[in-house]
């Protein structure tokens, strides 16, 4: 029934496989790829034809984490997996980014690529096994792929690097990398790094490539065995003639306007001469739809030949800079008056308002994934509106782009961030773009780290970042530093690189053609390293280090360690006691398992009382120590005052004033607000209070002028208490009737009446004493 094909293969010390024929077999390549027991699915499939006035590659890439593979049901009302979260959005970019380049020019079939994570273990992850596993559908299916691509996670740690490393492993680490390449040149590259240098960076991205070549291997290897016929490719038509006439036609105007260095007069001069092209090519729409469409594509052809024909022949680019000279940089901070940071970075025609929001734990991201719930402490958001571009467009929820980029901004600023326990805040950044002309997201990293370090987040460095270009012609190549849009929408490569003064914090790249050498990367790390070393020089000049006071609008956060038995006397029964701190005091209130509390607010008096009360709670009371206190309850015998938050205490009524107080009610009452002083505290915990030696207006002490009581008699003058053997002349104690000569014959004791009416003053009806003491006898 099934056609199962099935390869195995050693990699990082654990068997990779991938099997085809048993699963999805109605779409165009369908593998299941296995690591350890992470399993992942990818199916392709590919439309046969192409739509009609259709001229781009609609490629579409979906990743998908079903819960059931980790062995959960997902949250939320609808208990399903629905739209897409932030991870699933970003490994589809990830598996989207290598293969696009490697399909033919002019192939414009759509083809969808879905990738669902069936079984995941906790150790392998999934993302490096859904690229592989596309990779492998994709070579199968049949459709004009140029592929296969490999794909590696490689880790740092104590000068080594680690292939596919555990999330453990990355965290313990330096670095997070992620490589995809072909078999002779890496495509894409991902990653986050605790400022490494240059070396080490390019070392990582070797140490991948050579190390993804088995996968690249193994799918060939399956590709003989299971891959279906080659689809036939329509021969294009020789369009030279084309060409050589819309260069005549609008060459010299395409020329004139690629020399102009504003964006908006450029794209203005660009427009009239494509519809200058549209004109000369009209006589074509009716006759040969196809070839019109086909003729206003080389438009673009030309446009690329003059601006890459002047780099890599003069060196001067678009707006007249050389290759490694970084646009006017312009930074201010504190630009916005309400929000806790804010920063205003301008470089050339690229510009974005950074603002940081400093918020509470309770503000912290929840992110519900595979591995179970998590939180997030540092959240980046990133937004592009159409205005930025000056176009009209979709104005509205983030798109993938967005998400990516916001993504590699995060990437850059969260290796420089504060631990939890240094800066205990939650930190979120936005980043709205308001000009674009190249790397809106390095402008990102840029204002971000300056709105940062303007709300008093201490950062270890602040950070830059520069987009690096690329021109490659055959053996000529040139590296261009601050890329402009038309630079990367022209060029063969998009190179992101972003750090501190002491190294790499992300490092991002896309090539557009079939990949690039070791000189070239070497190359590209190197000017980039020189042009961050710049831009840093410029946020200097509007703030060289972190604030040392937060906002006046940012709450205060303060922290205090308590044992973790006292964590239930703070929480009280079902809430009680620290709803009631948070109510009264107006402060929020957040405890750990740990016994960590944190108390925020905006108002420090707030955060005061707040302190103060929960200390009240944990802490031992003191004897001798004066607390403020307040009555809880009156007693006939004295007052309970509840005193140091959660601890109570008797005043008795003879410690209330110096002089007598008759009844307590006329003194005190329930929820006044008194001074006492600890007596005592008894073994089993009980205390004893004073408010008369504290003076109740300034809670100061006062001198004791009671005079102390008299001393008891002496148990000794008695004699000893003897047991019940020998009893001495008083003979032995018998039960019920004659006991003894005890003053006179008693007779039966229901003859004596009620024992109040049968003798006065300790005598006898006779007269005589019966031998009680003195001073109970004595009138």
């Amino acid at each position: 029934m099934f056609d199962h094909k099935k390869v195995e293969v050693e990699w990082g010390g654990k068997t990779l496989t991938l099997e085809t024929g048993k699963v999805a077999r109605q779409a165009d390549g369908a593998v299941i790829a296995t690591l350890g027991e992470t399993v992942v699915l990818c199916a392709v499939t590919a439309a046969k034809t192409v739509k009609e006035g259709q001229d781009f590659f609609p490629l579409t890439v979906h990743y998908q984490e079903k819960f059931s593979s980790a062995g959960r049901i997902p949250g939320g009302f609808f208990k399903r997996e629905r739209g897409a979260t932030e991870k699933e959005t970003l490994v589809s970019r990830l598996i989207d980014r290598p293969i696009r380049p490697l399909f033919p020019e002019g192939f414009y079939n759509e083809i969808n690529a879905i990738a669902q994570v069936l079984s995941y273990d906790g150790e392998n992850e999934p993302d490096i096994l859904a690229m592989v596993a596309a990779s492998a559908a994709l070579t199968l299916s049949g459709v004009p792929f140029m592929g296969p691509i490999g794909a590696a996670r490689v880790g740092y740690q104590d000068g080594e690097y680690l292939l596919n490393p555990t999330d453990k492993q990355v965290a313990e680490g330096d670095l997070d990398l992620v490589v995809a390449g072909t078999h002779d040149a890496v495509m894409m590259v991902e990653s986050e790094a605790n400022e490494l240098s240059e070396e080490v960076m390019l070392g990582a991205v070797l140490f991948a490539h050579d190390n993804m070549q088995p996968v690249i291997d193994a799918i060939i290897k399956l590709a003989e065995q299971a891959a279906k016929e080659p689809w036939d490719l329509a021969t294009g038509d020789d369009k030279s003639a084309i060409k050589a006439k819309l260069k005549d036609l609008i060459g010299a105007d395409l020329a004139a306007a690629y020399k102009l260095t504003n964006k908006s007069a450029r794209q203005d001069a660009v427009n009239a001469a494509r519809a200058k092209a549209r004109e000369g090519m009209a006589d074509m729409k009716e006759s040969d739809p196809a070839g019109y469409l086909g003729a206003l594509k080389l438009v673009k052809k030309l446009e690329a030949d003059i601006v890459r024909g002047a780099i890599l022949t003069d060196g001067i680019r678009i707006d007249g800079r050389d290759l490694k000279t970084v646009r006017p940089i312009q930074a201010e901070v504190h630009f916005l008056p309400r929000a806790h940071g804010s920063a205003l970075f301008t470089r050339g025609e690229t510009q974005t308002i950074a603002t940081t929001t400093l918020g509470t734990k309770d503000a912290e991201q929840m992110i519900d994934g595979l591995g179970g719930l998590s939180y997030q402490n540092f959240m980046l958001h990133y937004n592009f509106p159409p205005y930025s571009v000056g176009e009209v467009g979709r104005f509205g929820a983030p798109g993938r782009r967005e998400v990516g980029h916001g993504k590699l901004a995060w990437r850059a600023l969260r290796p420089v961030l504060p631990t939890k326990e240094e800066f205990p805040y939650t930190i979120r950044v936005t980043s709205d773009i308001t000009e674009s002309n190249g790397s809106s997201s390095m402008a990102t990293v840029c204002g971000g780290s300056l709105s940062m370090m303007d709300a008093g987040v201490p950062l270890k460095r602040p950070v830059s970042g520069i987009a690096m270009g690329l021109i490659l012609e055959g053996d000529k190549f040139a590296v261009l530093s601050d890329i402009l849009g038309d630079e990367d929408h022209l060029g063969d490569m998009d190179f992101k690189v972003a750090g501190t003064s002491e190294g790499i914090t992300t490092m991002q790249m896309d090539i557009k053609i079939a990949g690039i050498t070791r000189e070239i990367f070497e190359t590209a790390l190197n000017q980039a390293k020189e042009g961050r070393a710049h831009i840093l020089g410029e946020m200097a000049k509007a703030l060289g280090e972190t604030r040392t006071e937060l906002s006046a609008h940012a709450p205060r956060i303060e922290t205090l360690q308590i044992d973790k038995s006292k964590i239930r006397d703070v929480i009280g029964t079902g809430g009680k006691v620290i709803r009631e701190i948070v109510a009264t005091t107006g402060a929020k209130v957040d405890i750990d398992d740990d016994g960590v509390i944190k108390v925020s607010s905006s108002d420090h008096s707030q955060i005061e009382a707040a302190i103060n009360w929960i200390k009240g709670i944990v802490e031992e009371a003191e004897v001798g120590k004066i607390y403020n206190g307040k009555v809880v309850n009156l007693v006939d015998f004295g007052a309970f005052v509840n005193f140091m938050g959660g601890k109570d205490g008797l005043v008795h009524v003879s410690e209330i004033r110096n002089e007598r107080v008759e009844k307590v009610g006329d003194v005190l009452k329930e929820g006044q607000e008194v001074k006492v002083k600890v007596l005592e505290i008894d073994p089993r915990g009980k205390v004893r209070l004073s408010m008369r030696v504290v003076d109740q207006e300034t809670g100061a002490e006062l001198e004791d002028t009671r005079p102390a009581r008299e001393p008891r008699e002496p148990r000794g003058d008695r004699g000893p208490r003897r047991d019940g053997g020998d009893r001495g002349d008083r003979g032995p104690r018998r039960e019920g009737g004659d006991r003894g000569d005890r003053g006179g014959d008693r007779g039966p004791r229901r003859d004596r009446g009620p024992r109040r009416e049968r003798s006065e003053g300790g005598k006898d009806e006779g007269g005589e004493s019966i031998g009680l003491p003195s001073f109970i006898t004595e009138d």
